[in-house]
């Protein structure tokens, strides 16, 4: 469906994640032409505006977890009134990880213009240095706090074929890669990746083992971590599989069932199997 007529626009921008330099020349623009502008923090935004030289001519109000539901009604209101709401978070672009997903999908389903500045973020930042696959990747936001859950959550990513980015407070980054080794296992390769753009941005690449012993001293910082995909399994060629169906057949067991349980276990097909130990028969 088209934009509601008359309507305003929300304007999506990414700030930088650390160096100021790193800001478009788009963002210094919709600073100081937004009517309003709503920021994860007031007072950093005034900080960025005047290290950025520009003086917001709109209205700034907070925008964060806590009280994001409770801006949505106002905001609306302003974007069917015709105003160009800019939104902004601490860092990076929002809605990722940060507030801004249901603003954008109560305007998605008002039929309200939304539209995105750019810039910088610190998935596709850490992703690209940390050396690992990047043709196909995964974002999962933040692992649970506590241990049992966090494990719970690595889980599904002992067979993952995509490289996975995740953030991390620094505070329980050795807690995190240690439940990492326990069901990952230690040789998994990864990155952590701290304080992209800043004077003391760092990149550490290793094997989980190598990274949790690292971060047992203590990280600082915002911190991203890559986590490379999962190790292809070798599979047993078929020459294999079929000697230990004849093995099995010679045991005792009857060809159909014992090539279905070979199959299953190597991940093939069953009647592939099956017809390569007939033939060899």
């Amino acid at each position: 469906m088209s934009p509601v007529s008359g309507s305003g626009r929300l304007v999506l921008a990414a700030t930088p994640l650390g160096d100021i330099r790193d800001a478009s020349a788009r963002l210094i623009e919709a600073l100081g032409t937004a009517d309003v502008i709503a920021a994860e923090d007031t007072r950093r935004l005034h900080s960025l505006a005047a290290a950025l030289q520009v003086k917001p001519s709109g209205r700034v109000i907070s925008f964060y977890d806590q009280n994001e539901v409770g801006r949505l009604p106002g905001l609306l209101e302003s974007l069917h009134d015709g105003a160009t709401v800019l939104l902004v978070t601490d860092a990076g672009m929002p809605s990722v990880s940060d507030p801004g997903y249901r603003l954008v999908a109560a305007c998605v389903e008002q039929d309200l213009t939304v539209t995105c500045l750019p810039g910088p973020s610190a998935v596709t930042t850490a992703l690209a240095l940390s050396g690992l696959p990047s043709d196909r990747f995964a974002f999962d936001g933040f692992p649970p706090r506590k241990s049992g859950e966090r494990r719970r959550w690595f889980a599904p990513l002992a067979t993952e074929q995509r490289t996975v980015v995740f953030f991390e407070a620094p505070h329980r980054l050795a807690d995190t890669l240690a439940d990492a080794v326990e069901v990952l296992g230690p040789d998994r390769r990864a990155a952590v990746c701290r304080e992209l753009t800043k004077k003391y941005e760092e990149v550490v690449r290793g094997s989980l083992a190598e990274l949790a012993e690292w971060a047992v001293e203590g990280a600082r910082g915002e911190i991203t971590v890559v986590l490379g995909p999962a190790p292809v399994e070798d599979k047993p060629d078929l020459d294999t599989l079929v000697a230990e169906v004849k093995q099995r057949v010679a045991d005792g067991e009857r060809m159909k069932s014992a090539a279905a349980e070979v199959a299953e276990a190597a991940g093939i097909s069953k009647k592939t199997l099956y017809d390569a130990a007939i033939k060899s028969s």
